[in-house]
């Protein structure tokens, strides 16, 4: 099975950008679906983007589209995460997920902290 390391977060002023990565090891299928999500303090968890390890079929939660960019790298088994324009609002822990054809994701990765200070 497949295990999911992210990394790339951190302490950011508004404004400014980070790009998260998701680095896959051990078997990867490419019919499995990647996504990120992300829970702020207090909050539930939520979605944030997806794509198919092709690269096609992008989607994206109506809070984050046109400032967040999902992307795959099948060369080194890693997915990213660009992040523009971040605002306090997104302040995080932001997660790495992998989900079977049906969309149930059943591996995660332990998430990285992104805090963005206004």
């Amino acid at each position: 099975q497949v295990q999911l390391v992210e990394s790339g977060g951190g302490l950011v002023q508004a404004g400014g950008s980070l790009r998260l990565s998701c680095a896959a090891s051990g078997r990867t299928f490419s019919s499995r679906i990647m996504g990120w999500f992300r829970q702020a303090p207090g909050k539930e968890r939520e979605f944030v983007a997806a794509i198919r390890w092709s690269g096609i079929g992008t989607r994206y939660a109506g809070a984050v589209k046109g400032r967040f960019t999902i992307s795959t790298d099948n060369a080194k088994n890693t997915v990213y995460l660009q992040i523009n324009n971040l605002k306090p609002e997104d302040t995080a822990v932001y997660y790495c997920a992998s989900a079977d054809g049906t969309g149930t994701y059943d591996t995660w990765g332990q998430g990285t902290q992104v805090t963005i200070s206004s």
